[in-house]
């Protein structure tokens, strides 16, 4: 296993302390507005924003979330096409550059989403919580159907995965976080197994895989530890997100990484067990005393701390 951090598409203090504890694997979003830069899709940029991640010192694995504007994709409105082929160059770039995952979700209007982003957590950290119950109530028409999200999907995704594997890209799909039908007026199709089952199904193809947000399909209630088997064994899970939550998928809160409910470090022993060699990276981790708390989930001392509790945990299995 490889671990890994998100990090910002420019250097800044995030990659220099990242360095200095050992990361060598990054994962980043390219979009414009991050990196400065042309979209992804011009080749020119892409190689731009791995130069420099090699430049210091790291090697670029994976690109993570909406590189681009992808509401009409995902809502199967009018220049769908037009964004899908520039997806399609964003793999064929990806794949020039060997940068060979890309974790992607399908959350059409709201991406991920919580109620509160300043629940105290041990010690006074700072964390995000969900509850459903805060919200208004959600509108009986939604604006995308179920099936309309599924059919779109379907056409995504077999526009994509052709392409996908002449580039040699791995296609991670990460679930809805959180895992409710209908969120703010939009449906929501990927918040149970059954429905990654579905996707699986949908195309066969070894490109075609799993984003294992572990807390996620936990909010889910789904056995986190037989769905990593299950889908290790059938060769789909392609990147691990590390992290965890107290609650369900209608009220939950994150978790540092060492005290939920998870038994992290055997979650990974399986994972190792059953053939995993991919992406570890944390996720959504507290914001410590002394941080702004302005980019939740995502300021760097928590992530300091999960990388050498993730760390500790790997070195103790390789000597197993």
């Amino acid at each position: 296993m490889k671990l890994a951090m998100m990090l910002p598409a420019k250097p800044d203090l995030k990659w220099t302390l990242a360095r200095q504890v050992g990361v060598e694997y990054a994962v980043t979003k390219a979009a414009s507005d991050l990196s400065g830069l042309p979209p992804p899709w011009e080749f020119d940029s892409l190689r731009e924003t791995a130069r420099r991640f090699e430049e210091q010192g790291f090697r670029l694995c994976a690109l993570e979330g909406d590189e681009f504007d992808m509401s009409r994709i995902k809502l199967g409105l009018p220049g769908r096409d037009e964004d899908i082929e520039h997806y399609r160059m964003l793999l064929r770039n990806m794949g020039r550059l060997g940068i060979g995952l890309l974790c992607y979700n399908f959350m059409a209007g709201v991406g991920w989403f919580r109620t509160r982003f300043d629940r105290p957590e041990r010690g006074g950290a700072l964390t995000s919580e969900f509850n459903r119950a805060e919200l208004p109530p959600e509108p009986e028409e939604p604006v995308v159907t179920h099936e309309q999200m599924w059919r779109n999907y379907e056409y995504f995704l077999r526009a994509v995965i052709p392409v996908a594997e002449e580039a040699g890209v791995k296609l991670g799909l990460h679930p809805d976080d959180p895992p409710i039908p209908q969120l703010c007026g939009y449906s929501r199709i990927f918040t149970s197994a059954d429905a990654y089952r579905r996707a699986l199904a949908l195309v066969e193809s070894p490109c075609h895989g799993v984003t294992f947000c572990q807390a996620t399909f936990r909010a889910m209630g789904e056995d986190v530890f037989a769905l990593a088997q299950e889908f290790c064994r059938k060769k789909k899970l392609f990147f691990f997100h590390f992290r965890d939550i107290e609650g369900s998928a209608e009220h939950f809160h994150e978790t540092f990484h060492d005290n939920g409910p998870t038994d992290m470090p055997a979650l990974l022993a399986l994972l190792r067990a059953n053939g995993f060699d991919g992406l570890v990276r944390p996720d959504h981790t507290p914001t410590l005393a002394g941080e702004r708390n302005d980019n939740p989930g995502y300021e760097m001392l928590g992530n300091l701390f999960a990388v050498g509790y993730i760390r500790g945990i790997l070195d103790t299995l390789n000597l197993k």
